[in-house]
């Protein structure tokens, strides 16, 4: 059995999952961590698929459903490396005018002091006339939270706001 990440990415619409994962099953692999969502009226999913085949045996299986939904299709093996999964400690909200370059200055401050970005959502909000750009970061702080706080100070200094909390990620 092989490990592959399947990324689908076109318009958002109806039965997109339904379709993608039902050619997946009747085509006998079986699914791992997914992450899916919509982005603006686009729909972005990334499956981990088990399959025996080879990556063009299940290229062909799964061309005709992303043809059908005009969804892009791009295929890679992977070390799939399951259960293996890095907890968040820290999570962080921004919020700013929205302006080329924020996404850029607030995670490399971040990488610089030892954030381990494990997920992050941005959103487009307030109006057109003025935009507030907001992030939602959740992470490790491999370097520690005070470090973390320590580093965005120079971010709020550029008329940002910013808001960490540490996540309790004790389990049972």
């Amino acid at each position: 059995m092989h490990w592959y990440m399947l990324t689908l990415i076109g318009k958002d619409r109806p039965r997109i999952v339904a379709q993608i994962t039902a050619a997946l099953f009747e085509g006998g692999c079986n699914l791992g961590e997914a992450s899916m969502l919509r982005l603006g009226g686009n729909f972005a999913v990334m499956l981990m698929v088990k399959f025996a085949g080879s990556k063009a045996t299940l290229t062909h299986l799964i061309t005709a459903v992303a043809e059908s939904m005009e969804l892009h299709l791009h295929i890679d093996s992977i070390d799939a490396k399951l259960h293996q999964h890095m907890l968040p400690d820290v999570s962080i909200s921004v919020y700013g005018a929205d302006r080329a370059g924020i996404v850029a200055k607030v995670t490399g401050v971040l990488a610089e002091a030892g954030l381990h970005i494990l997920d992050l959502e941005s959103d487009v909000a307030g109006t057109e006339t003025s935009p507030i750009y907001v992030m939602h970061i959740e992470g490790k702080a491999q370097q520690g939270i005070p470090n973390l706080e320590s580093a965005l100070d120079s971010i709020r200094q550029q008329g940002i706001e910013v808001r960490l909390t540490p996540i309790d990620t004790l389990v049972g």
